[in-house]
Parts: structure tokens; sequence; C-alpha cells
């Protein structure tokens, strides 16, 4: 066999097992926790998100919608420091399909996620005057169930407040 023949078949092999080797690094350990997203689905299956989940920081994949003048309900104000957990209204969810624009507030609350925040900085911005606020993309919100403020809520809400998702930030799903 020849000399070159010999050097190339080896530098093949070597590359090879290289390569081998960064594939058996890279799969050590758990994914990225950027990579580690839920859909509304999976985090609505299986009862209480506050149980199942405690304060851990998840990343949430849903459609968003808000309704706010057209909203009724709640204005948290039984809650006291926690009326921004509490109140139903301006109502902001999580749905796991794209609403229709002509979605109602009921249909919002049976499918939705209820998400919250202490200030609304963390949601979008309002894409028309009235109506839902719907968005044309998912997005991932970034947050937290059972925040500490739910033992503020009246004792009949109080798991229903630590069933919000509280956002801390969001982005768009698809870059």
């Amino acid at each position: 066999m020849r000399p070159q023949l010999r050097i190339g078949l080896l530098v093949l092999i070597g590359l090879g097992l290289f390569i081998g080797l960064l594939m058996l690094v890279g799969s050590l350990g758990g994914p990225r926790a950027e990579l580690d997203r839920r859909t509304v689905d999976e985090v609505r299956e299986g009862g209480s998100p506050a149980d199942r989940f405690g304060t851990q920081e998840l990343q949430i994949v849903g459609w968003y919608a808000e309704l706010a003048a057209d909203c009724s309900g709640d204005d948290g104000a039984a809650a006291g420091d926690a009326a921004w957990l509490a109140r139903d209204c301006p109502l902001r969810v999580l749905m796991p399909e794209q609403p229709s624009p002509d979605v109602s507030q009921a249909e919002l609350e049976e499918h939705g996620l209820r998400i919250a925040a202490p200030t609304n900085a963390v949601f979008p911005s309002r894409a028309q005057p009235s109506g839902p606020n719907l968005r044309l993309q998912q997005l991932v919100f970034v947050g937290r169930f059972d925040d500490p403020a739910a033992g503020e809520c009246p004792p009949d809400e109080r798991q229903r407040c630590r069933d919000v998702f509280v956002v801390t930030d969001y982005d768009g799903y698809l870059r």
C-alpha cells in the first residue's frame, strides 16, 4: 500500500473519531434551558400548574390574547396588594391555538392559561384599539407560577391566584 493512501486513511479515521467524540461530549447533560419550552396544553394538563411546577422558571409557548375594553369581571380589589394577580380585566391569556378575532371572554377563560405581571410593561402593546389583542405568531413567555403575592388573595381565590403564570419577559417564538 502506498504511504499517501495509508496517511489518507489514518486522517479519515482520525477525523471520524474526533467527530464521534464531539457528539458524545455534546450529548452529555440535559437540554439547554432556552430549548426546554412547554406548550399551553402541556402546562394545563395534569392538575394545578402551581402544584406541579411550583416557582420553577418556565418558558411557555402559546398564542397571546388580551381582552380589555370588552372584558367583565372582578377588579381584584379584595386582594389588596395582589390585585394585579387576582383581577380578571384586562384578561390576558396564552392559548394553545390562535383564537379567532371574534373570540369571547368565556372561550379565552375556558381554553387559555391566565397570565399576569405586577407591571404591564412585559406584555405586547395593543395591535388594535378595541376587541381582543391578538398576535399573528406564537410567543414565548418566561415566568413562574405560585407567586408569593398569591398569599394576599382572598382564601376562596388563593388557588386561582397561585395558578396564574406570572410573566417576567416574552419573546417571539420563531426567529
